[in-house]
């Protein structure tokens, strides 16, 4: 972590007032920005928020969905809290979303995610991380298509869960979504980032570019 950092919860001060789509603005609780060390090597980044994660203000908390992943996120060392916590004490790991508004009846539109993608664009390059984690498969389906070379209509989360895929200046490990996560995708995916993540040197695959 950044010896400077003060805080894990939107940490880069970015706007909690965002007025940029009305249809949010009319039903949320508040914006969720982002979470977490902004020195992180691993960026998880989810569609928008729950509403569990909205009543706490912090991505992938506050219900059982978001449990499991902190228990991943445990398993991998990145967290030293319980896996209920509101605010996690975290390490080398940033949480985020796509969109950071919840609408209480539907997902987010196309043209709210391309709305927010400058807070997550600008995340990105503030952290730089070395690893990006899709959690579902509309964020896989988003950053496939800024960062690799296939088009994001080919991806299956089913199917890329828990696998590599090198990209354009990063490498993505897709997740499926927490609420859809069983205990055999919950190792299969710690196995597979402590195997074949941390059982080589990752840093050294930023900027390369491959399919």
């Amino acid at each position: 972590m950044d010896a400077h950092q003060r805080q894990f919860r939107n940490p880069f001060s970015m706007d909690t007032d965002c007025t940029n789509c009305s249809a949010l603005c009319e039903t949320r609780e508040r914006v969720v920005h982002g979470y977490g060390d902004v020195g992180a090597e691993f960026l998880f980044v989810g569609e928008a928020p729950t509403a569990a994660a909205e009543r706490t203000g912090v991505p992938f908390t506050g219900d059982e969905a978001g449990k499991r992943v902190q228990r991943i996120l445990g398993d991998l060392g990145f967290v030293r809290s319980d896996p209920d916590a509101d605010e996690p004490d975290v390490q080398n790991v940033f949480f985020t979303y796509l969109t950071r508004c919840r609408h209480p009846d539907r997902g987010p539109t196309d043209d709210e995610v391309a709305t927010c993608e400058p807070y997550l664009n600008a995340e990105i390059r503030m952290i730089n991380p070395h690893i990006i984690v899709p959690v579902g498969q509309a964020a896989l389906e988003a950053l496939a298509f800024d960062y690799t070379t296939r088009a994001a209509d080919s991806f299956d989360v089913d199917a890329e869960h828990a696998t590599t895929i090198r990209g354009r200046g990063f490498e993505l490990v897709p997740m499926k979504e927490p609420e859809r996560l069983t205990d055999d995708d919950a190792e299969a995916f710690v196995e597979h980032v402590s195997e074949s993540v941390f059982g080589r040197d990752y840093r050294q695959t930023k900027g390369r570019q491959s399919r």
